[in-house]
């Protein structure tokens, strides 16, 4: 269910911006201007947010982690991992890391 919701959301993002679906350290991502905003990883996915926006999110989004995608214990301090079980949110969440990407280049 999870990855279905990804390439749904996946699939509006591409008809209603100009995003490209690709590739992040394996994982498949949703990308502006070749840089990922929006990544699937462990049936959950991830978004870059900046770190500021990241703190305050992360006491609405309980089960929510700074995303580790080596697993090594080096987390990436702009990027979130929230849960399925706020995946109502997901659609939300990936248009503000898109805009977040957008706002950086």
């Amino acid at each position: 269910m999870s990855r279905t919701l990804y390439d749904d959301i996946g699939e509006q993002f591409v008809n209603q911006y100009a995003i490209s679906i690709g590739q992040m350290f394996g994982k498949p991502c949703l990308k502006i201007n070749n840089k990922a905003f929006a990544v699937f990883f462990k049936d959950e996915m991830v978004f870059k947010l900046g770190q500021r926006e990241i703190d305050l999110l992360k006491t609405h989004y309980s089960n929510s982690v700074n995303w580790d995608p080596s697993g090594k214990n080096r987390p990436m301090k702009d990027w979130l991992q929230i849960s399925i079980t706020d995946s109502n949110d997901w659609t939300k969440l990936a248009k503000q890391a898109l805009h977040y990407v957008e706002g950086i280049n």
